[in-house]
């Protein structure tokens, strides 16, 4: 099932990384609770792979997946890498058991952490390099300074930002330009569309973190089920093209 006939498929984040529109989200390729490995390394690696035979170009993972265990594999799966394809992570969250996530973005951290990232997916540069989440204990513009240290020294192509308000990206501006934003978004949660509505106007990409409700699409009602059947189509083919069509700068990320 076509996407969306009337919005473009691909997106150049940060200006010059070309894309297509459609994805990959690689947190949920590690163990139960985003913790450990996964409990079938080998289906693992054969997703990944899968997902850039069949023409993926952007894959979203983090630091704090595994922890370290979503980068390791896509590593694993991938190196070396194909051309086209953007690899981008994430660093301001750490993590001390199955479902347990804490903020950590004092500058520090950050610096170590990309240390960590970079030789875990054997790059020199990370091409999206993500603040994870706000950190309450740190000045956000101290937060957003690391990261854009890091950009001066050659290890980062382009920054973003996630789980932000519009307040937080238009901070965020004032040091740096942002190239992505990642928020909670589909059709049963909206709460992020003033952030959205902010990244169209300002050529932001926006990259809407389960996109298909973690897999709760039919949990939502009979509409989307309904719509599918009509179109003779999956519900999660109707999510992700309502997130297509919704915007030109939608970057949706399914995963497994």
């Amino acid at each position: 099932m076509p996407a969306t006939t009337t919005q473009p498929a691909t997106f150049r984040i940060g200006g010059d990384l070309e894309v297509k529109r459609l994805g990959f989200g690689a947190m949920r390729i590690t163990g139960d609770g985003v913790w450990g490995p996964p409990r079938d390394h080998d289906a693992a690696i054969a997703v990944v792979r899968r997902a850039v035979e069949l023409g993926v170009q952007l894959i979203d993972t983090a630091d704090s997946y595994g922890p370290n265990v979503s980068e390791e594999l896509l590593a694993e799966a991938l190196l070396p890498y194909p051309p086209d394809l953007v690899i981008a992570t994430k660093a301001g969250l750490t993590r001390s058991g199955p479902g347990e996530w804490h903020a950590k973005g004092d500058p520090a951290y950050i610096k170590q952490a990309i240390e960590g990232s970079r030789e875990r997916l054997g790059l020199h540069r990370i091409d999206l390099y993500q603040s994870h989440t706000p950190d309450p204990a740190v000045p956000y513009e101290d937060t957003i300074r690391a990261f854009e240290e890091l950009r001066e020294d050659g290890f980062v192509r382009h920054i973003g930002v996630s789980n932000v308000t519009v307040e937080h990206i238009q901070r965020a501006l004032e040091i740096v330009p942002i190239a992505t934003v990642q928020n909670r978004f589909n059709l049963g949660d909206r709460h992020s569309e003033d952030v959205l509505d902010f990244c169209e106007a300002n050529g932001i990409g926006f990259i809407p973190w389960f996109p298909l409700s973690a897999g709760d699409l039919d949990a939502q009602g009979s509409v989307v089920a309904d719509v599918a059947g009509e179109l003779g189509a999956t519900a999660s083919q109707v999510a992700l093209a309502w997130l297509l069509a919704r915007s030109p700068v939608m970057l949706p990320i399914p995963g497994t």
